[in-house]
């Protein structure tokens, strides 16, 4: 190359460097966001979504003897939109004690359940951290809700236990959930079916569904219930039970 022709490069190259230094720098110390590295540049950040508002917890209870206290949960389901409440009692994990999981979902469109198999393995995944890895055999039991579909199913995880997961299929709502024996033992359809019948609700804002749980079980069971549920005729304008006098 000749140094005639190196000489032009050269002051190609200083007038180009020249150029970019005018144009990147300009009053106030800024560089155009053009020039400015990809990472540098700030990116637009979507708002957080608003908290869901509170769930006010209904009274939902277990009119059944046992040694583990009842627990009651609330909440939206945000796939659906539905309202859920929880109720359980014991530790499916721990097979020396019989265990009850209950859930009651409702909403303007609840629609049918999905299979039983589904709605377990969904339940036991999103509950309790469970997997169901067997399934028996299907029965159908009559309770104060009308019939409702069983399944005989055998969880994995911590333990592996057999119970009892069941469907309502006749309500407006949606009761869902297993019971299992204690000690191994087989679960039983009766023993499930004076489980639900023992269950009771209270929500001032869902007399309908209320009423349902305020239903008398069928006349052709006796269930060895120690307590009563109370919940119609002795609530007062401000949600309060009565008490009994004597």
């Amino acid at each position: 190359m000749s140094p005639g022709a190196l000489g032009l490069r050269l002051v190609a190259a200083s007038a180009l460097i020249a150029l970019l230094c005018v144009c990147a720098w300009r009053p106030g110390g800024r560089i155009p966001s053009a020039a400015m590295p990809f990472e540098a540049r700030s990116q637009p950040t979507a708002p957080a979504p608003p908290a869901s508002p509170p769930v006010a917890l209904a009274l939902f209870d277990l009119a059944e003897p046992g040694i583990d206290p009842v627990r009651v949960t609330a909440g939206i389901d945000p796939r659906t939109g539905l309202r859920e409440d929880v109720l359980s009692r014991g530790n499916v994990a721990a097979s020396a004690a019989p265990a009850l999981w209950v859930t009651l979902t409702r909403g303007k469109d609840t629609g049918p359940a999905p299979t039983l198999f589904v709605l377990m393995a969904r339940r036991a995944a999103t509950g309790p951290a469970l997997a169901v890895i067997k399934t028996g055999s299907r029965d159908q039991i009559r309770t104060k809700f009308g019939v409702v579909e069983t399944l005989e199913i055998t969880f994995g995880g911590p333990a592996t236990r057999t119970c009892l997961g069941f469907v309502t299929r006749e309500a407006a709502f949606r009761l869902d959930g297993w019971t299992c024996a204690p000690l191994g033992h087989p679960p039983a359809t009766q023993a499930l079916a004076c489980s639900l019948d023992a269950l009771s609700l209270v929500d001032l804002a869902d007399p309908e569904t209320t009423a349902a749980f305020s239903a008398p079980p069928p006349a052709s069971r006796s269930c060895p219930l120690t307590k009563v549920a109370d919940v119609s005729g002795r609530i007062g304008p401000t949600g309060q039970r009565s008490r009994n006098k004597k």
